[in-house]
């Protein structure tokens, strides 16, 4: 059975590549398919609400994988992340422009996914650990 922590990490990897190919494919897409210009999904709402799910879904998934495998490093890195994204929701395209907000939504999404892939596969290594298995892999944040 998955623990919490698994889920919720590979669900917050999840939202953060969704975050970042809705940056970055979007405007593609709309000029691709012009019906899709009548869903909204640029607005600053979808940045809100991709902010709102993934805030609470890191904190949760890094602090029990942290408890787990001592690594607290990972906090900082996806704490970066998290205040990229945050950021660039605040700030937002009146103050920074589109390129801006792109550019600080994109690279949060990117600290954050990271943290939770080595998040992710530190704990699996500590429960192979746990269990003695011969062929463990570091991942290289001691």
């Amino acid at each position: 059975m998955k623990t919490a922590q698994a889920v919720t990490d590979k669900f917050a990897i999840g939202l953060s590549m969704m975050c970042a190919v809705h940056c970055l494919a979007l405007p593609f897409l709309l000029a691709l398919l012009p019906s899709m210009v009548a869903l909204q999904l640029d607005n600053e709402a979808f940045h809100l609400w991709m902010v709102v799910a993934v805030l609470p879904t890191s904190i949760y998934a890094l602090t029990l994988g942290c408890k787990q495998h001592k690594r607290y490093r990972l906090l900082i890195l996806s704490a970066i992340g998290l205040a990229l994204l945050f950021m660039g929701l605040l700030l937002g395209e009146a103050i920074i422009g589109e390129a801006g907000e792109k550019i600080l939504s994109v690279t949060g999404a990117g600290f954050v996914a990271v943290g939770h892939w080595f998040n992710y596969r530190l704990c699996r290594i500590q429960k192979h650990q746990d269990c003695a298995c011969p062929n463990n892999k570091s991942v290289g944040l001691s």
